[in-house]
């Protein structure tokens, strides 16, 4: 079974999210973390749009990626400019990806105007997942 880490700065949004997606297309074929380089709590906002998506984040955690430092990973996936920065080194060799998601935490506006910048940012992030999964884990195995 692979094993899979979303690495972010706070570990609250954009990882959450991406965590929720990649265990909703991996099905049981991958093992999904996430992590911070810092840890800032799951955010509210974050756990609203993904249950308007059909997908129940209220139970994640915010980890620091030290807590997984022991584990051997296959895939490291990072998910903002400041974790690929910060990201440590991961025994066994772990192919490791980024994409920079902008931060939907640092939205302004309006409540709907800040929901409406976590909807845009969450569809990216499906998208991203879903092709991820797609490339690297074999459907036989979904």
């Amino acid at each position: 079974m692979k094993k899979i880490l979303i690495l972010c700065t706070g570990n609250s949004c954009r990882s959450q999210i991406a965590e929720g997606y990649l265990r909703h297309f991996a099905g049981s074929a991958a093992e999904i973390y996430s992590a911070g380089v810092e840890k800032h709590g799951v955010n509210p906002r974050a756990i609203r749009i993904m249950k308007e998506d059909g997908l129940d984040i209220s139970g994640h955690t915010s980890n620091h990626v030290e807590e997984y430092l022991g584990i051997t990973f296959d895939f490291v996936i990072t998910v903002c400019d400041n974790a690929r920065e910060s990201c440590p080194n991961f025994p066994g060799g772990a192919l490791k990806f980024h994409h920079n998601f902008p931060d939907p935490a640092k939205a302004k506006g309006s409540e709907e105007e800040i929901m409406e910048q976590f909807r845009a940012v969450r569809e990216k992030i499906k998208h991203y997942s879903r092709n991820f999964i797609r490339r690297h884990i074999p459907a036989d195995r979904r």
